[in-house]
């Protein structure tokens, strides 16, 4: 294992083998691959890093774009190539990276993401004004109001000891005000643009929950169905954060993708 604070970035690297980037989604640090570390870095050599703003790696005063997050991930890599799994808004960064350096992308595992543009389905009104609503929320009242929200409908009450373990690995690092809202801003502007995807040409794997209230499992499928060379696997029942709600099926289906 190699954990390491660059100039900008926090990153570690575990296992040995073939490079696997991970890239979380919007406001989270490497907590949110807690499930997938362990398990991956026994076939990879799997590296992941706290994005720009969360976590130990600096938050910045300028501001930034998913270009600009895209460009982290190419400087984490470090010219090798590697296999990318991007989660929500790391989807979109490693959707990014693909167009601008595709030398460095072998395959794309894209979890609860999309393409964005004018075609890309909205959350539902009700999340967005209790996701508005918990706004000026203390750090661990926002998360505990808010992202029962990104698991399916009554997970949360029926795991209650692990929505705990998983709100203490959030709190550990807390990702403060200014990042959300610039992941927020950097998000936004990517839905206006979206993301020529058709030029994409690298095997990928989508995968989504159908219970997603985040990012609409409609955006997985028209992701898949606009990449050249991709496959779609929706998990019934499952929400947005599906990599901590059913971690033994995702975990499978990437390595399974990432196997062939």
């Amino acid at each position: 294992m190699r954990g390491a604070p660059t100039q900008r970035l926090y990153i570690e690297e575990h296992g040995e083998g073939e490079p696997l980037l991970l890239i979380e989604g919007l406001g989270q640090s490497m907590w949110a691959w807690r499930e997938q570390v362990p398990v991956f870095a026994r076939y990879y050599r799997t590296i992941a890093f706290d994005t720009r703003g969360t976590g130990r790696s600096l938050v910045p005063d300028e501001p930034y774009g998913i270009d600009e997050l895209a460009h982290d991930a190419a400087g984490v890599l470090d010219g090798r190539q590697a296999r990318i799994v991007g989660m929500s808004m790391g989807g979109y960064v490693a959707l990014t990276l693909a167009l601008a350096q595709p030398d460095l992308v072998r395959s794309l595992v894209l979890i609860g993401t999309g393409a964005g543009g004018p075609d890309r389905v909205p959350r539902p009104q009700g999340v967005r004004d209790a996701y508005a609503a918990a706004i000026g929320l203390p750090f661990d009242e926002y998360g505990r109001t808010t992202m029962p929200m990104t698991f399916s409908p009554g997970w949360t009450e029926r795991n209650p000891e692990r929505f705990e373990e998983i709100l203490t690995a959030r709190r550990e690092h807390p990702t403060p005000d200014v990042t959300i809202d610039a992941h927020l801003q950097a998000c936004y502007a990517f839905y206006d643009g979206g993301c020529e995807v058709e030029r994409i040409h690298a095997p990928a794997l989508v995968l989504h929950g159908d219970a997603d209230e985040i990012v609409s499992v409609e955006n997985g499928r028209m992701l898949a169905a606009r990449l050249p060379n991709a496959r779609c696997v929706e998990l019934p029942g499952r929400g947005h954060n599906v990599q901590l709600e059913d971690s033994a099926t995702v975990n499978r289906l990437v390595l399974e993708f990432l196997a062939e």
